[in-house]
C-alpha cells in the first residue's frame, strides 16, 4: 500500500509528487479500479474520475472508475490495482457500506491487491475514521473501515501556528478529544508525506516527520525512514 496525506503536493499537478513511486507500485498492471465515491467539493464521479485518467496516464495507466461497473463487489474482486481518491470521508465511508464492498476491499488488499489511497482514501485503512479532519455531511451506518494499519491516520496534519489569531482547535486539540474516549493511536501525516506498506512493514516516507499520538502520553516526532509496524502492537 502506499497511505499517502494528499493528491496534490503544493505547486504540483495531481499525483505529480508521488509519480515515480506510483509507477513502481502498479509496474506489473495496465489498469488500475478507481473509487471516486469522496467526490471532493460534491464533483461527479465521472469528473472525478478524468481527473486521475490523466495524472495516470503520464505512467501509461488505464484508470476505471468503480461506478462504471454494474456489480461493485465483482470489480474489486477482480481489479489488479485500486485507488481510493481524497474527499470526504463521511460520504467515502457511506458509499462503501451501502455498495457493500468494506469487508471485500480489505480482504483483495491485505491478500496483496496493490492500492493507494490519499487523504480519505488513505483514512479509511485505518482502524476508524473518526479523526477525520471532514465535515459529516452524510450519516455512514459506522465509523469502523478497512483496518489494514493497526491505528488511526490524520491527514493534512497541521502544526500549530503561534502567530494565528484564529481561535478554533488545533489538530493536536482534536486528537487529544479523540483520546479522551478512545485508545487507538493517530499519525499526523503532514502534506507530501505517505506511508508504504510492505507486509507487516510499515515505512515513513517523504519530506517530513510525522506527529505519533497515544493515549496518556506526549506527542512523539517521528523521523522519515521510520519504521512504524510497532504502532498499535
Amino acid at each position: 500500500m502506499i497511505i499517502a496525506s494528499t493528491s496534490t503536493f503544493p505547486g504540483g499537478n495531481y499525483l505529480e509528487y508521488l509519480m515515480p513511486v506510483l509507477e513502481n507500485h502498479f509496474q506489473d498492471y495496465e489498469e488500475i479500479l478507481f473509487i471516486p465515491f469522496a467526490r471532493p467539493g460534491g464533483i461527479s464521479h465521472d469528473d472525478y474520475t478524468a481527473v486521475v485518467q490523466l495524472a495516470f496516464a503520464k505512467i501509461n495507466k488505464k484508470i476505471k472508475g468503480l461506478h462504471e461497473f454494474e456489480n461493485p463487489l465483482e470489480a474489486i474482486i477482480n481489479a489488479k490495482g485500486i485507488f481510493t481518491g481524497g474527499g470526504n470521508t463521511f460520504l467515502l465511508v457511506t458509499q462503501l457500506y451501502q455498495n457493500k464492498i468494506m469487508e471485500t476491499l480489505a480482504k483483495v488488499v491485505e491478500n496483496g491487491t496493490p492500492y493507494l489511497g490519499s487523504s480519505a482514501g488513505s483514512n479509511i485503512t485505518g482502524m476508524t475514521m473518526q479523526t477525520t479532519n471532514d465535515m459529516p455531511i452524510v450519516y455512514p451506518p459506522c465509523f469502523k473501515t478497512l483496518g489494514l494499519i493497526r491505528f488511526n491516520l490524520n491527514p493534512h496534519y497541521l502544526d500549530a501556528d503561534l502567530q494565528s489569531k484564529h481561535m478554533g482547535e488545533t489538530r493536536e486539540t482534536r486528537i487529544k478529544e479523540f483520546h479522551a474516549f478512545n485508545e487507538t493511536p493517530v499519525l499526523g501525516l503532514r502534506e507530501g508525506s505517505w506511508l508504504e506498506v510492505t507486509g507487516e512493514n510499515i515505512l515513513l516516507k517523504g519530506d517530513l516527520t510525522a506527529r505519533l499520538f497515544l493515549q496518556n502520553k506526549l506527542p512523539q516526532e517521528l523521523e522519515v525512514g521510520s519504521d512504524l509496524s510497532w504502532i498499535g502492537v
